[in-house]
Parts: C-alpha cells; structure tokens; sequence
C-alpha cells in the first residue's frame, strides 16, 4: 500500500514532461480563507521553511507540492530520480539528505530550501506579476526527504473577499473558479483548513468543499491556531465534530506565530511545542490530533483513494492511449517516396468522392442528406415538387386566349378556331418549364461542389496534411465541374427547345384527352336537351313553320331570329356545341336582344352621334367584356388542349431533366475525375511543392507522439502494480 504514492509520483513525473493535465490524478487540495494557516500546515508537514511569507495574498499560483520519503540508508531511490546520468552525477553527491527539485528549472537541485522559497515568488511573479494578481499556471516542486511521508499535495490561493492594491475586482470570484477547478476532481482529496478562532458556520472553506463533495466523502477539515482562541473557551467540540460533522474527520494543529517564524523558530522545535500544548489543552485528543497525526492521515487517505481511483484511472489511460494512436494515424509518417504518396492520395480521393456519390463511402452522414442522396432528391423532391406546382395555365387569361384567337383569323371571321392559337399558346407555357430545369441542374452542381469538402473533412484526412495538395485538388475538380456544367445547362436547354420545336398532336396521349374531352362536351349537349321545356318537342325545336326545318339562309340572315321563337333559337344554339370535332364547330349569327336594341338606340356618353365624324382609331378597346356563348366554348376547348398537351410535355421534362444531368455532369465527373487529377497534378515539377506540409503538422505529429509515449508509460506502470499484487 505505501507503495502506491510514489506510483502516482510517477505518473505525475510522466504527464509533466509533456506538459498535460488530461488526466486527474488523485492528490490532496488545500482550500482555506487567506491567512487561515494553510501555508504553515504544509510547511509543518514538509518539516522546512518553503513557502513565501508575507501580509495579504502570499499564494498566488497553484503550488503541486510533491513529497518523495527517501531511506537515508538505501539511495537507490534517488538514482531513479537521477536526471544527470548522462553527465556521470549522482544524487549521492549531494549535501545534505534533503533536496527539491522544479519542473521549470528542469535538472537543477535545490539544497538550501531558502532558494527554494525564493524561486517560488520568482516564479509566481513572472507569470502573475507583482500586482498581486492570481494565475492558474502551477508550479511544480517535489522534495526528497527523509522526514516526510509520501503525499502529493496542491496549494492554492486563500479566499478572499475585498480587493487590495492593484488587483482586479472579480478577484474573489476568481479565486473561487480556480479552486472549484482542481477541488472538482473527483480523484482528489479536499482539506479544508479553518482557523479555530472563527465561527466553524461560517467557514468558506467548508462551504467551497460542501459545493463540490455534498457527501463529505473527500472532505477532511483541519483546524489551525488552536493556541489563539478566547480565554476560557476551547475547540473540543469542533474537534468532536459535534459542531459541523466531517466525514474523514476533523484534526487540530497548532501553527508558528510570526514571531516565531521572525525568530527563525524551526519547524521540528514547534511541532515538539504543539504536541505539549495539545498534551496540556486536550489530553484526551493528543494522540488523534497535531501535524505528526495529521500526515500519516493524509498518506492513509491518500493511499486507501490511490486504490479506490486506480482502477477507473487505467480504464482512462487506455482510452487516452487509443485515441491519441488513431490521431497519430490521421497525421501520417513522414513522406519518404513522394512520387507514390501523391498517387496514392489521389487515387484515394477520387475513389472516396465517387463512393459518396454512389452511397458506399466509408463515413456515412447522419445529420443531413449528401452525396448521391442529395441528388436524388433534387431529382425528385426539389425538382419534381417545383414541376407539380407549375399551374398548365398560369400567366394565362381568357381574355389572352380570345385574343390569340383573333389574332390567327387575320381579317376574316372564321367559322373554326385556328389550331395556330393553341400552338402559340402552348408554347408559351412550355417555355415556363426551362428555368426549373436549369434550377435543377444548379442545385446538382452545388452539391457536387460540397462532396468535394465532405471528402475532405471525412473521407481524406490525409489531405490535411498538405494544404497545397488538397487545394490543388479543389481546384482541379472545380473547374471541371465548371467546364461540365454549360455543357449540361445545353443539354437542359435543348430538351425544352425540342419539345416548343413540335406540337405533336398525335401523341396517343393526347389524342386520347382529346377524345375525352369531345365525349364530355356530347354528354353535356344531351344534359341541355333533356332539360328543354317540354311544351317544345325536342324533335321540332329545330323546324321552321310549318315542320320545316330552316334553311340555311333563313338560320343566317343577319339580324333576324329563328321563326321557331327563342326556344328554338336557344336549342339550335346547343345542338351547335355538342359537335364532336371542336374543329368543326359554326357559330350561328349574334342576336340582338331587347336590351342591345336599346343600347343602340340610346348610346352612351362618349359614343359619336349619327351626323357627326367618326375616327375608328379612337374608339376604345373593352377590356373586359362579357363573352359570347361561342367565345367562351372556343376558349374553354383551347385551354383544355393547353392542358392536357402541358401535361404531356411536363411528364417528359420530368424524366428526361435528371437523365441528361447525370450523363453529361455526375456520371462524367465520376468517370473522368481521377484521370483529370493525374493529368493535372502527378508531375515531377510540382510533387514537392504539393507534398509540403503545413507548418504547425511536424510539431502536432510530436506533439501526438509524446503523448502517447507518456500514456504507453503510464500504462506500464499501473501494469507493475497488478504484477506486484499492490493493488
């Protein structure tokens, strides 16, 4: 069991040459207000005069305070400690049997502990500056003594609460984050030192430790300068724990006095006093009480937590050890055949950039669709969609289709509606299906374009490695992205171009609509004759007097209705619109109601008179009239052609959009992608500076290594404890 210190010495010693603190370490923290005593209680332990001494904040920088007991009998200790073999120095040549020794100052030995002190605030002030400031850099000491148990110990800054000289404001507060930083370590052991001449209720200390340690599992309460309390009071039922109860229990000490630290009073002459004033004040508490009790505490509980930590400290060794091996890999060995490294990245990034596309990449995406996913559905989801929302009519008014309609007749009325208005009008809103599909050939492009990043974020992390490489590769695929997307845009173009070059009529899609609509025209004449009054024969309503049928100058003499009264006129006109062939349709002569009559001979304000001159070209347009019987069906059959012909051409464009980009841009891309690099970048002018790595890799690759050396390490000497049967 005793042992297992100097083990965890060992892996601080590890850790340290590589300047991390990934790994918490088990160690005992000292948490007290300022002036409570802490500095004195480790001086007492260590059994020298190390520490800086002064009013105010002494302690501003994390000590790591490690304590190495040696036989002063057996120095084969200190030669595992030996830093200065190579030089042919032992530490058996030292003066004296008690030595320290810094991190910082690497090999240097420390004899007079006076030096010592004084590189403590040498060093505190370099870092924090003499403005009484706080720094959470630590320094490290170690000392090698017979005198002293093994124990590893951290001292921190005292609590404070007001500002002094040039500190900052916040100074409490942050005083306070840095003790919760190394106290939250749940591998340490907290001691929390009170002085006995303050209330115990109030102590910060025990309110820091109560914070992190709820259970009082970790926590050990020391009370200092129990030689200082108010005549006729005494602390034993504080030390009782009758007070506020600690679970690891509470011990008293009895500190030097400034004057006798002026005085020069040693530390073993006043731990002599101590056990005599304890032996005076509190008899019954001498021997659970004083320094001596308290260090070989602190080994107990430090060893008993090595044990208890030991465990759940190799599980994070190893994991550490694998994690920082997979990043060593991701940086790579140094490039000894540079001819072969720059094939074998470019060969890999092109089979990488057309697995994602494929789906078969090795990293898969969990958070959002790329690659090949994406495109598909552009394809279907984006593209379809937008497609599907095109309204066949859109933009397109009736008022438009008359016009178009006019507009092919030329100057003579036609009996049927010219087919050159529907191929007009058709065509017209075809074209609306060129700009979504030229959209989907940019949204496949784009998304291209990031497979590019992906592959190298995931995929090629090799890359990284060579800043100049991977941007030469983004720029080799970009532009041939770029020379294949006018080529696709092209392709999209003509797709819409051949569909507005020929109005197929005949499509048998088209011809089937047809028929369809020609049926329910049929059907809906035969609704309007069965809804006829029957006071009409239906088989008459078309005869003229007598039960003749009227000829066909009667049925179009200009202005004159039918002699088979309105009725007839009216049944006449729906048996016109039921004709099977649109094409066939004749439009009977427009009669004059009541109501036009008046109109014409009443016109209204603004219409020259009968006498007066009239200029054609002024008489306005109507914008909006009301249609005509005639009209609105030439209208009605014209945009039901519109219809179901853009229906017809929108299935087309639908299919054939996505075909023609994945021929002329993704599937030419995959097929040419490694070829175009080789082309481009496997050049023996341009291998060197393409396989230059960036400045900050050498160092990361180190860096990694050491790392994982000082895991290795440490895992080896976790290892020897088992074999041993220590833990």
């Amino acid at each position: 069991m005793e042992a297992l210190i100097p083990v965890i010495n060992k892996l601080q010693d590890v850790f340290n040459t590589v300047g991390a603190d990934i790994i918490q370490l088990p160690q005992i923290v000292v948490v007290g207000t300022q002036s409570s005593g802490k500095s004195s209680v480790l001086e007492s332990l260590v059994g020298r005069d190390i520490l800086p001494r002064g009013t105010g904040i002494v302690t501003r920088r994390p000590l790591i305070l490690q304590l190495v007991h040696i036989d002063p009998e057996d120095r084969r200790k200190t030669n595992e400690e030996n830093e200065s073999k190579k030089n042919g120095r032992l530490y058996r040549g030292i003066d004296g049997e008690e030595w320290g020794k810094f991190l910082h100052t690497k090999n240097k030995i420390y004899t007079d502990f006076e030096e010592i002190r004084h590189e403590i605030e040498a060093e505190t002030e370099r870092i924090s500056g003499n403005n009484k400031g706080i720094s959470d850099e630590p320094i490290h000491l170690k000392i090698f003594s017979p005198h002293v148990v093994n124990l590893t110990l951290v001292d921190l800054p005292g609590i404070t609460k007001v500002p002094v000289g040039d500190q900052p404001k916040d100074i409490e507060m942050q005083i306070k984050e840095l003790i919760i930083k190394y106290i939250s370590n749940p591998n340490s052991i907290i001691l929390a030192v009170t002085a006995a001449n303050t209330d115990m209720a109030t102590s910060e200390a025990l309110k820091v430790a109560r914070d992190v340690d709820p259970d009082g599992r970790r926590t050990l309460a020391v009370v200092t300068k129990l030689d200082l309390m108010d005549a006729g009071t005494d602390a034993m039922d504080i030390l009782m724990g009758r007070v506020i109860p600690v679970k690891l229990g509470i011990i008293g000490v009895v500190n030097r006095s400034q004057l006798d630290i002026n005085q020069r009073k040693s530390v073993a002459d006043a731990i002599r006093d101590e056990y005599a004033f304890l032996q005076k004040k509190y008899p019954s508490l001498t021997n659970r009480n004083g320094t001596k009790y308290l260090a070989r505490t602190l080994n107990r509980l430090l060893m008993h937590h090595i044990r208890d930590c030991l465990p759940e400290l190799k599980t994070r060794i190893n994991v550490l050890a694998a994690q920082y091996q997979s990043l060593l890999n991701s940086y790579g060995e140094p490039v000894d055949d540079e001819s072969s490294m720059l094939l074998q990245l470019i060969t890999k990034f092109a089979a990488e950039y057309c697995h994602t596309i494929e789906g078969t990449a090795k990293y898969i995406e969990t958070a959002e669709l790329c690659g090949g996913a994406r495109i598909c559905y552009i394809f279907h989801e984006t593209f379809g969609r937008t497609l599907e929302s095109v309204d066949p009519l859109g933009g397109l008014t009736t008022i438009d289709v008359l016009t178009a309609i006019r507009n092919a007749t030329g100057p003579r009325p036609a009996l049927f509606v010219p087919e050159v208005s529907f191929e007009l009008l058709v065509k017209r809103q075809v074209k609306r299906l060129e700009e979504p599909s030229l959209r989907c050939v940019e949204l496949v492009h784009e998304e291209m374009q990031r497979i590019i990043q992906h592959c190298s974020n995931y995929s090629t992390q090799e890359l990284l490695r060579f800043p100049k490489l991977h941007d030469a590769i983004v720029e080799v695929v970009t532009a041939l992205l770029r020379k294949r997307l006018p080529v696709t845009n092209e392709m999209v173009h003509n797709l819409v171009a051949i569909e507005l070059a020929y109005i197929n009529t005949k499509h048998p899609d088209f011809a089937d609509a047809c028929g369809l609509m020609n049926n329910n025209i049929e059907e809906q004449r035969r609704n309007r004759m069965r809804d006829l009054p029957t006071a009409v024969p239906r088989d008459k309503s078309l005869k003229g007097p007598g039960g003749q049928s009227p000829s066909p100058t009667e049925f179009f003499s200009e202005g004159q209705v039918p002699k088979g009264g309105s009725q007839s006129a009216s049944a006449s006109e729906q048996t016109d619109s039921g004709m099977g062939n649109w094409r066939g349709m004749l439009k009977k002569g427009e009669e004059f109601t009541a109501s036009d009559r008046a109109a014409a001979q009443y016109p209204p304000p603004g219409m020259p008179q009968k006498g007066h001159a009239v200029n054609l070209l002024d008489v306005p347009v109507p914008v909006s009239r009301k249609l005509s019987s005639r009209e609105q069906r030439d209208c009605e059959v014209i945009e039901r052609l519109i219809k179901s012909y853009f229906l017809i051409v929108r299935k087309n464009i639908q299919d054939s959009v996505p075909k023609a980009v994945m021929h002329f841009l993704v599937n030419h891309v995959k097929d040419s992608l490694q070829s175009e690099l080789v082309g481009q970048l496997y050049k023996t002018t341009l291998l060197v500076d393409l396989l230059t790595e960036s400045e900050d890799m050498a160092q990361r690759r180190n860096e990694a290594a050491d790392m994982l050396k000082a895991l290795q390490k440490a895992s080896q000497v976790i290892a020897e404890i088992r074999e041993t049967h220590m833990w």
